[in-house]
């Protein structure tokens, strides 16, 4: 649930500030321990499981490693803490990856695209707007620079309008109901948990949501390049270990009955709560359809899409020069921007070895 992790993006000048304390070795060691990072929610909760049942272990045991997992009650302070060297891999989204350790000066690695937000995030009007176009003029009560700040921009450039004809009022996810239960408030933007009890006040409607911007709002385990580069069996561990929980997670049977229950339970809600924030994910349940998405031209377009509205929004750093001051390596081999140093990276070959059976 997002209002637990509080997937928020970083001002420019804290990414800077990151890269100050940031603790890079020049070249990592191979080693048998590792550190993973992880918040509570629907599209992460997977990972909780795969500790809990043995899954995790069972495939670090293969590979002869440890990996320990952590469970943060912060979301952003866990990317900082790994972006500062605490932790060997972390839970994030794809523009927090790019505004906060790849911004940072630390290259990373999404190992793993899980699913995009396919309806978790949404403008809702309150009141006589019934369409998008009725938001023209209005104050919006979104958390600034954060997912929901992507997804108004986003959605803005449909109808033709631009952010200076509204105003943003910066409203944290534990206000955003309260405020706009108030009578001045007459449009917000909002992700679930809070987007199910906004909806359901009266007189509002909901004019757009995530499904309208497919694939762009991602959640991934990322790693640290270095250290991926110079420990691959941690690649092929968590690989592995993500693949059979979600196969587990699909079956009819008990078993995975019991598995939803747990992941429900950890996040603070039931089975039927659980599936009905998975309805509204996007979730890539395997190395066929994974693979198929980050090796595809429309990885490229979102995340042309995110650096773009974090560049624009000063989250790429205060020397950032232009868009393309963070090199990003996609799937499929290309790259946007920095070419020469690029500090995003999208690996799908571990993907692969799991498709091919070969993990």
């Amino acid at each position: 649930m997002r209002a637990s992790l509080k997937r928020v993006l970083t001002f420019g000048v804290f990414v800077a500030c990151i890269a100050m304390t940031a603790v890079q070795p020049a070249a990592a060691q191979t080693k048998k321990s590792f550190k993973v990072a992880w918040s509570i929610y629907v599209g992460w909760m997977p990972w909780d499981y795969a500790e809990q049942s043995g899954i995790l272990k069972k495939w670090a045991d293969k590979y002869g490693i440890e990996i320990k997992l952590t469970q943060m009650n912060d979301y952003v302070e866990s990317i900082n803490q790994y972006t500062a060297g605490a932790f060997d891999a972390c839970t994030m989204t794809n523009m927090d990856m790019l505004t906060i350790p790849a911004a940072g000066g630390v290259d990373s690695t999404a190992l793993i695209v899980g699913d995009f937000s396919n309806g978790n995030d949404a403008i809702v009007l309150k009141g006589k707007g019934k369409k998008l176009a009725d938001i023209k003029g209005q104050s919006v009560n979104l958390v600034e620079l954060s997912v929901s700040h992507y997804l108004l921009a986003r959605a803005l450039e449909t109808v033709g309008l631009q952010e200076r004809d509204i105003k943003v009022v910066n409203t944290s996810d534990a206000d955003i109901i309260g405020a706009f239960q108030s009578k001045d408030s007459t449009a917000v933007v909002a992700w679930k948990p809070q987007l199910s009890e906004i909806v359901k006040m009266p007189n509002t409607t909901t004019v757009f949501d995530s499904t309208q911007i497919p694939g762009e709002i991602l959640d991934m385990m990322v790693v640290n390049t270095a250290t991926l580069k110079a420990n691959p069996n941690l690649g092929k561990a968590l690989v592995g270990a993500w693949f059979e929980t979600l196969a587990l997670m699909q079956g009819k049977d008990a078993k995975a009955q019991a598995a939803l229950a747990h992941m429900a339970k950890t996040s603070g809600t039931d089975i039927a709560g659980f599936n009905g924030m998975l309805a509204t994910t996007k979730m890539y349940w395997t190395p066929a359809e994974t693979y198929a998405f980050v090796t595809s031209p429309a990885l490229g377009k979102s995340m042309d899409l995110v650096r773009k509205f974090s560049f624009d929004h000063g989250l790429l750093g205060e020397g950032a020069k232009s868009v393309d001051a963070v090199g990003i390596v996609l799937g499929d081999g290309k790259t946007l921007g920095d070419t020469k140093a690029p500090k995003m990276r999208f690996d799908a070959s571990f993907t692969k070895l799991a498709l091919d059976g070969k993990l």
